[in-house]
């Protein structure tokens, strides 16, 4: 049999116990030494005590270990029962559930790291809402949506009565599209809800999607459609009555040319050619409106590019600089930093931002001192804008999404096409274009690409 310290131990205070209670029964019976028979009792009993406590030491060890894998706590060593050939099975089993319980809390913290670090870096906004109204904004991207702390759901309605009505009632397992008023311009936003219970509290974890990008192309693509179609039909209606208006045109040339001016026919039949000559150059008019709002309609591919912004608004304004200078309005460029670039097609921002910068000088064909303000910069998200503002008279918050539907116009002679084009540039290459109101009076449209 293998040696065991236990047991040797046991075995020695057994003995030690006996020994000492068999002297103690000798004093009693042979002697009458009242203090050594005190002392023997007492030796007795602390025998006894010291053996209870050896012989249970195995039990306190246990007690450890489970009050150790209750609270998690994985630094605790149980060697000693390891070393004893009686308790080795025992020992080595709870060094080992140790060794599984430190492996698994190790696993169990580096999951929580990723996931941790996986939701910081979702793009979607992720935010938990308790029971008791209390707003957690669980990752980078809902820090970067709200710009600023919010505790509360109370706290929603900074951002718009729509906005935080449909948070409000959006319940688990649904999903609904709100609109985010903030300082940089609205966001159309789907919000989707699922509900979770952690610690016995009920909370809502709501997610933020940005797809106002989505809806625009969305959008735009519904209004080539209908363009295209209408063009279409409007085209194959007005060739025949053009070609018609032309050739009876050149044939009642003809006859009048063949009358003399006293016939009385002739005063008729020029009334006839002035309104031929009406109609056909209202037609042909109305082609050029059509071929030219078909332009919308065309498919734009973004030929992507690093593009340094302060060279582009440099040729921006070398490029219109005459019609500023007749104009009297004053162009002011700022880009922060000053190496600021974005990736984009070139000419189709060059394009994108001519129509900015013209609708502009017509939105300050009244004003006496009109200024125009082209900026670059980076966001609190981290995306790069270039806005265009002007000191003008503005337009009217009603009209201002307005703006960006085909044929819709503020100007007194305009196509409605300048706005809608600067959007599909914007889409084409994932950004937005949106309108607002200056500080100071004025109308600034931004792009956020």
């Amino acid at each position: 049999m293998a040696y065991s310290r236990f047991q040797a131990g046991v075995l020695f205070r057994v003995i030690g116990l006996v020994a000492t209670l068999a002297g103690l029964a000798w004093l009693v019976a042979k002697s009458d030494w009242y203090v050594t028979m005190m002392l023997a009792t007492a030796a007795a009993v602390i025998q006894a005590i010291l053996l209870i406590q050896f012989a249970t030491q195995s039990g306190r060890e246990v007690a450890r270990f489970l009050e150790a894998v209750a609270f998690g706590d994985n630094s605790a060593s149980f060697s000693a029962l390891s070393h004893d050939s009686a308790f080795a099975e025992l020992g080595g089993a709870m060094a080992r559930v140790l060794d599984r319980l430190r492996i698994g809390q190790a696993e169990r913290a580096e999951q929580a790291q990723y996931l941790q670090t996986l939701i910081s870096h979702v793009p979607v906004s992720l935010i938990s809402i308790d029971e008791g109204g209390s707003v957690q904004l669980l990752n980078l991207a809902a820090r970067r949506l709200f710009e600023t702390a919010c505790p509360n759901v109370s706290e929603f309605s900074r951002h718009g009565e729509a906005f935080a009505t449909g948070l409000e009632a959006l319940k688990p397992g649904e999903s609904a599209i709100v609109r985010m008023e903030r300082k940089s311009g609205a966001l159309q936003l789907k919000a989707a809800a699922t509900g979770v219970t952690l610690s016995g509290l009920r909370r809502r974890l709501i997610s933020l999607q940005n797809i106002e990008t989505e809806l625009s192309a969305q959008e735009l693509a519904a209004w080539q459609t209908v363009i295209r179609v209408m063009a279409h039909e409007v085209i194959n209606s007005l060739t025949p009555i053009t070609s018609l208006a032309s050739t009876t045109q050149e044939i009642l040339q003809e006859v009048l040319a063949g009358l003399p001016e006293d016939d009385s026919r002739y005063p008729p039949l020029l009334d006839v050619q002035q309104a031929l000559d009406t109609m056909a150059r209202r037609s042909e008019g109305l082609l050029n409106f059509v071929q030219n709002h078909r332009r919308i309609t065309r498919r734009m591919v973004a030929q992507v590019e690093i593009v340094p912004l302060r060279r582009v608004f440099t040729r921006l304004q070398r490029l219109l600089a005459s019609e500023l200078t007749t104009r009297n309005i004053e162009l002011t460029l700022s880009v922060t930093p000053e190496t600021l670039e974005v990736a984009a097609d070139i000419e189709l921002l060059d394009q994108a931002l001519i129509n900015l910068m013209r609708n502009a000088m017509e939105a300050l064909r009244d004003e006496n001192m009109g200024r125009i303000l082209l900026s670059a910069f980076q966001d609190a998200g981290g995306r790069v804008a270039i806005r265009v503002a002007d000191n003008g008279p503005g337009i009217a918050p009603e009209q201002r999404e307005k703006v960006f539907v085909p044929f819709f116009t503020t100007k007194r002679q305009g196509s409605g096409v300048g706005l809608t084009l600067v959007r599909q540039i914007a889409t084409v290459h994932g950004a937005t274009a949106n309108i607002s109101e200056t500080k100071g009076g004025g109308t600034t449209v931004t792009m956020r690409f």
